[in-house]
C-alpha cells in the first residue's frame, strides 16, 4: 500500500526537478525513497520479513513526502507572515 502511494509522488517529484535543473537538496531524498521502495518489493514474502517490508516501505514513503510536506510547510509559513 505504501508503494503504491510512493511511486507516483516520486514520479511526480522527480519529472518536476528534472524540469527546474535537477533536483539539487533533495535529490539523496528522492534516490533513497526510490531504493527503499525497491527493496521492500525485492524482500521475499515470507512472513518473517514482514515488518523489514514494512518499514522500508513506510520509510521509502515518508521519503517520497518529504519534499511535498516541505514545500507545503514553506507555502504556510510564507502565507502567514
Amino acid at each position: 500500500m505504501a508503494s503504491s502511494l510512493g511511486l507516483p509522488f516520486l514520479v511526480l517529484e522527480y519529472n518536476w526537478f528534472a524540469a527546474h535543473d535537477g533536483p539539487g537538496a533533495f535529490g539523496g531524498v528522492l534516490y533513497w525513497s526510490l531504493a527503499l521502495l525497491a527493496l521492500a518489493w525485492a524482500l521475499p514474502h515470507r512472513p518473517a520479513l514482514r515488518t523489514t517490508r514494512v518499514v522500508a516501505a513506510g520509510a521509502g514513503l515518508g521519503c517520497a513526502l518529504l519534499p511535498v510536506l516541505f514545500a507545503l510547510a514553506l507555502g504556510a509559513a510564507l502565507a502567514s507572515g
